[in-house]
């Protein structure tokens, strides 16, 4: 009986300790969230964000740490790309040297950065790493980045889109000015049918013969 009392004090003394630790676990967890675009589609020569924001329940410092890596499509392994503490350090090395670029606020919870002259070489899998210290548990989203040609036919939309910017504002205009000199030109055309009569002041004054010059000498 003593036995089981002692072990039953054990696991009621235990109760309250892993409660602690769940809740405190639960915390740790949420106090710091990442999100990043699971998805991005790019082309070929055309500067690419990725986006990255975080929510830390802590006030951004000088110890907060950004780290973005890249893992591409072949390989299990990641190589680090861009670093932030207080400045930006790009990578110096590799094919995305001098082609990453910081983007982001800190302050504003915005991590992001963007790839200048992306080619498809550039497909894979990028992830954004926060911590902002006590804040340093996470979660790390991961962004598939996928860069194509921009085809024929995205193009053609392009520039049908730009015209349809461009030139139906014009042409709407120019009917309505055809429309009004229409309207202005039929009105002569009807005027000048039914004829112009003149007034009776304007016939009065036309009846009216002065004699000739000579008729006084």
């Amino acid at each position: 009986m003593q036995q089981s009392g002692a072990a039953g004090g054990r696991g009621c003394a235990l109760f309250p300790v892993l409660g602690v630790l769940f809740f405190q676990g639960v915390h740790i967890v949420l106090s710091l969230e990442i999100h990043a675009d699971a998805h991005v589609r790019g082309y070929v020569g055309e500067k690419i964000k990725l986006k990255c924001t975080f929510k830390s329940t802590s006030a951004v410092t000088d110890r907060l740490t950004i780290d973005w890596t890249y893992r591409p499509p072949s390989s299990s392994r990641a190589e680090s790309i861009f670093h932030y503490q207080s400045f930006q350090y790009p990578t110096t090395a590799g094919t995305f040297r001098d082609r990453i670029s910081w983007v982001g606020n800190v302050y504003k919870g915005d991590a992001s950065i963007s790839i200048s002259n992306p080619t498809i070489k550039d497909n894979g899998t990028f992830s954004c790493a926060v911590k902002n210290p006590p804040d340093v548990h996470h979660n790390i989203p991961m962004t598939e980045l996928t860069v194509t040609e921009r085809g024929f036919g995205t193009m053609l939309s392009s520039v049908a889109l730009l015209s349809i910017l461009v030139f139906v504002p014009s042409a709407v205009v120019v009917a309505l000015l055809l429309v009004r000199m229409g309207r202005k030109a039929a009105g002569l055309k009807k005027r000048s049918r039914s004829g112009y009569k003149k007034s009776s002041i304007e016939v009065s004054d036309e009846s009216i013969i002065f004699p000739s010059p000579c008729f006084w000498h």
